[in-house]
């Protein structure tokens, strides 16, 4: 298996989060790349630096005026007197159905889910890179490879077509699902993060071509709280399209393992022709965000057995933050996984 990168993606570094009316350091740091390449690398994985395949894949997915806004934002912000460092909004609309707000104030609440996706002067570079990580191995799978790793950060499935959230600004892997829908009529995304994927859920929930699969701690009782429930199965065409999987916090290999054997029921009804992994390694026992206790041997068989549906498939990197075993539980998982 090769996996792709590029450099630009460690520009990115946002100084502090709010998490539940906390200031905190922001864990989703330049370090987790540098962990993850030593993962992929002790996997034995070949690296293929992205290319600039331009805005027309990411366009595919975010709306223009939504990408405007990530390339602009931070310098309209500097403009306000005494305003922060990083663009972080403090009001957010009850309706998005109105007239588009002008102020920088206005349109950071607009485009921003939340306190935990800071934008900086080298936000939009990185994500930008980010999403080109992931469409580089959306073209590898799509030219015959079985199977890539895009290492990208900052992470991308709490985006929306139009909105920001939970430390990601472009979708990656419905910009990569996208991509590979151009060869293949049916794509799914599982998403095995710690946290729901609340974006890329948003983003197919009116379609059929796409299936959303998530596996994810109870959001009645974690991020993203509002989005996630088993009771959320798409809307028109997309209507049973999307199935969510919540376990209860501190669930560990089994009750994992146990809900993706029903995923993969779910997956092979659909009969897709490629697959993307949303890979977040947050589920692990030593993940700071102690969501699920998913150990080495864990994430071995969770690959093992997405492997066994024998489908191209691009892995995205998703969540996964800073512990001694987060570059390991990478290598577990792609060497289950085949590579």
């Amino acid at each position: 298996m090769k996996f792709t990168f590029a450099e630009p993606q460690r520009a990115h570094n946002p100084a502090m989060f709010l998490s539940a009316g906390v200031r905190k350091p922001n864990p989703e740091v330049p370090e987790r790349i540098q962990r993850l390449l030593t993962g992929a690398n002790d996997a034995g994985l070949a690296m293929i630096a992205a290319q600039d395949h331009g805005l027309a894949p990411v366009s595919a997915v975010h709306s223009p005026e939504y990408l405007e806004f990530l390339q602009v934002i931070y310098g309209q912000w500097q403009t306000i007197s005494g305003a922060s460092d990083e663009v972080i909004p403090n009001i957010h609309p009850n309706r998005r159905d109105f007239s588009y707000p002008t102020s920088p104030v206005g349109r950071a609440g607009y485009h921003m889910a939340d306190t935990a996706c800071p934008i900086a002067a080298d936000t939009w570079n990185s994500a930008y890179w980010s999403a080109q990580t992931a469409i580089e191995a959306a073209k590898l799978v799509q030219n015959g490879e079985p199977a890539a790793y895009a290492l990208c950060r900052p992470p991308g499935h709490h985006a929306y077509a139009d909105m920001a959230g939970g430390f990601c600004f472009l979708n990656n892997s419905a910009i990569a699902a996208q991509v590979l829908r151009e060869s293949h009529d049916r794509v799914v995304v599982l998403d095995v993060d710690l946290h729901h994927g609340n974006g890329t859920q948003g983003i197919f929930y009116h379609r059929a071509d796409v299936m959303t699969v998530s596996i994810h701690v109870d959001p009645a009782v974690f991020y993203p709280f509002f989005w996630g429930h088993a009771s959320e199965r798409g809307e028109g065409a997309g209507l049973g399209y999307n199935y969510n999987l919540p376990l209860a916090r501190g669930s560990g290999n089994q009750e994992f393992l146990d809900a993706l054997d029903l995923a993969l029921d779910r997956i092979r009804a659909y009969r897709p022709g490629a697959l993307v992994l949303a890979l977040g390694l947050d589920a692990s026992e030593h993940d700071p965000f102690g969501g699920f206790t998913v150990n080495e041997q864990g994430f071995t068989s969770i690959a093992q057995k997405c492997a066994s549906l024998n489908l191209p498939t691009v892995i995205v990197q998703e969540g996964g933050y800073i512990c001694d075993q987060l570059g390991g539980n990478l290598t577990h998982f792609l060497r289950g996984f085949g590579g």
